[in-house]
């Protein structure tokens, strides 16, 4: 890790530090992820390994975070004798602690903190229609991609969606993190792990659950690029599909095969559904349809993110420049 300058700590979140770091020999900016690895015999995990060669792989797409590479740094192992007075001494070997970091280009604003700045401070005002229709092709055809490779992100929100300013384009961040580290280091206390993003099916503790997932993301991504706030802000997974079901009417059999047998399921009050436009008033007729679209209670009728930038919405939208 001599080759790199830490500067600054810039995020802590649930798979490790992030930290802003400078290439020594280039002057490049990357951001280093250092996240510990419980190693096993053989090193390593095998899983963890496949993970990282396809987020490598999958990082090639301009509109994901690039990979740069990986460093692996393992601390040897050490012992120590401890003994007390009426005990022989034990000898405790520490296993050996192993940290990965992983490099990606450095991007310096993501658009939660873009949204953050059209709503907050001396000029509020809403994003520009075409940046959003920009925006989301980008979002989308990042997922498409992604999804064409039967990897789902199990975690879109606009913290995770990297902008680079100046060339006005939009990267998806932490990839793959879900499933090359499936045991979260520990749940730091300042991170509050944000449910608005949530699918209702992963709410409700489906275990089998698809690339719909990400789409249901998506769809609150995009709506809260118009409202420039949480579509659904709940601060509990009850809370969450409460304000999901308000909104949107209580789910039943008829429109969501199965919903009453997911392992989560209460029964509700019934609600009916809301106008999705009362939401998102200063969207267009076809922007509407194609949320409407995403935010389909039913996995399987929830729009896919390849036909999702075909849909009428993107029919202004000069799609040779992406």
């Amino acid at each position: 890790m001599d080759k790199y300058e830490k500067l600054e700590k810039v995020g802590e979140g649930t798979y490790g530090k992030v930290y802003k770091a400078m290439e020594k020999t280039t002057g490049n900016l990357v951001a280093l992820k250092k996240t510990r690895l419980e190693m096993d015999e053989e090193g390593i995990p095998p899983t963890a390994l496949r993970e990282i060669s396809l987020l490598q792989m999958l990082s090639q797409s301009i509109y994901i975070v690039r990979l740069l590479c990986v460093e692996h740094v393992l601390q040897s192992k050490d012992s120590s004798i401890s003994s007390s007075p009426s005990s022989p001494p034990v000898v405790v070997t520490h296993s050996p602690k192993s940290n990965l970091y992983l490099v990606f280009e450095y991007l310096d604003t993501d658009l939660k903190k873009f949204i953050d700045s059209h709503r907050k401070g001396s000029n509020p005002r809403p994003l520009e229609s075409s940046l959003v229709q920009r925006f989301m092709f980008q979002l989308l055809k990042g997922v498409a991609h992604f999804h064409s490779h039967g990897v789902l992100h199990r975690d879109l929100k606009p913290q995770n969606l990297l902008l680079d300013k100046d060339k006005g384009i939009l990267k998806i961040a932490d990839l793959g993190l879900s499933r090359a580290f499936t045991v979260p280091l520990k749940a730091y206390t300042h991170e509050i792990v944000t449910l608005w993003y949530r699918a209702p099916e992963v709410l409700l503790g489906s275990t089998h659950y698809s690339t719909a997932v990400d789409m249901w993301s998506v769809g609150c991504i995009f709506a809260e690029m118009i409202r420039r706030q949480a579509l659904f802000p709940g601060d509990s997974e009850f809370q969450q599909l409460l304000h999901i079901f308000r909104f949107l009417g209580t789910p039943t059999e008829q429109q969501w095969p199965g919903v009453m047998a997911l392992r989560d399921w209460h029964v509700y009050p019934k609600w009916e559904s809301q106008d999705l436009s009362r939401a998102v008033p200063s969207l267009s007729p076809e922007g509407i349809d194609l949320l409407t679209q995403m935010l389909r209670y039913n996995p399987a009728d929830r729009i896919s993110a390849k036909a999702a930038m075909d849909h009428p919405y993107f029919d202004s939208l000069d799609k040779s420049q992406f």
